[in-house]
């Protein structure tokens, strides 16, 4: 390229205009991560779902659910990039993409996932050497956390459930979680399904057979109601029922594929692990 033509070119689109401007989040973990990075003005819409953090509720427009979006609501907003998580959105972005709009879906499913995908957000919007800052930063909290696990006698067995009617167990990422804490996952083969319908419990004794040390609920949705657990049929002699060890992590806090999962979900659920093996010592 001539050296005046480039020039004209970078004139016409300065570097600033290089990187999305106006951008639509379908699921909360890309909206907190763009304001960690100080980028919120990019975003001119998000999830009706959306908690973290709260000052995004309210000062943006909520275009979407998680299985459907307001498509007309956001080509009204004129947005140059589309976030979407998984191919449960894959309606949502087709028929975005068909209204010519750029929309990037991601798939991120353990925690190496989910730090690729917050380097990719962060590199898309100018932020690349902060984003890989605060993932280091991240990184070695986590680490920090692993190493105190080290001197754990033993690890509890670990039941998370998402859900309770079917019951369905801990995905990937909390999985992953639950290891970094210092617990071993009750179901770890049914964590690398991604579908919730994949990790369902077909039989709820299989459950008592494994005999979870803790059992931690994060009904997506709902209030998880420990009692409720414990007065399960048969449940009375599972050692966290019986030990009184059935405590709730809220959903926007673990079930969120994005940074509140890697700080305040891993901090809450360490901190129970922790409490198991000091009773336990």
């Amino acid at each position: 390229m001539r050296p005046e033509v480039f020039l004209q070119i970078s004139d016409t689109y300065p570097n600033k205009t290089m990187h999305p401007t106006r951008i639509i989040c379908l699921t909360e973990e890309t909206t907190e991560w763009l304001y960690l990075l100080g980028e919120s003005d990019r975003i001119v819409g998000i999830s009706g779902y959306t908690v973290r953090p709260r000052k995004a509720r309210e000062e943006k427009p909520k275009v979407s659910a998680f299985l459907s979006a307001k498509i007309n609501k956001i080509l009204a907003l004129k947005p140059d990039c589309v976030f979407g998580f998984s191919d449960l959105q894959a309606d949502i972005a087709a028929a975005l993409i068909r209204a010519g709009v750029q929309v990037t879906v991601f798939n991120q499913r353990s925690v190496d996932q989910i730090f690729s995908m917050m380097y990719q957000v962060a590199a898309m919007v100018g932020q690349a050497d902060q984003g890989e800052e605060r993932i280091a930063q991240i990184k070695s909290q986590l680490e920090v956390i692993k190493a105190t696990t080290r001197e754990f006698k033993r690890r509890p067995r670990v039941y998370f459930e998402e859900w309770d009617d079917p019951p369905i167990s801990a995905i990937q990422w909390v999985s992953d979680l639950i290891q970094i804490a210092g617990g071993d996952d009750c179901f770890p083969e049914l964590s690398i399904q991604s579908m919730g319908k994949d990790r369902i419990i077909a039989d709820p004794l299989t459950i008592v057979e494994r005999a979870p040390d803790i059992i931690i609920g994060s009904w997506c949705g709902k209030k998880f109601r420990p009692e409720k657990v414990a007065q399960r049929v048969g449940w009375q002699d599972v050692p966290a029922v019986r030990n009184q060890q059935i405590f709730e992590i809220k959903s926007a806090d673990i079930l969120q594929p994005g940074p509140a999962a890697l700080t305040d979900g891993v901090t809450q659920l360490h901190r129970i692990i922790q409490n198991w093996v000091t009773q336990h010592a």
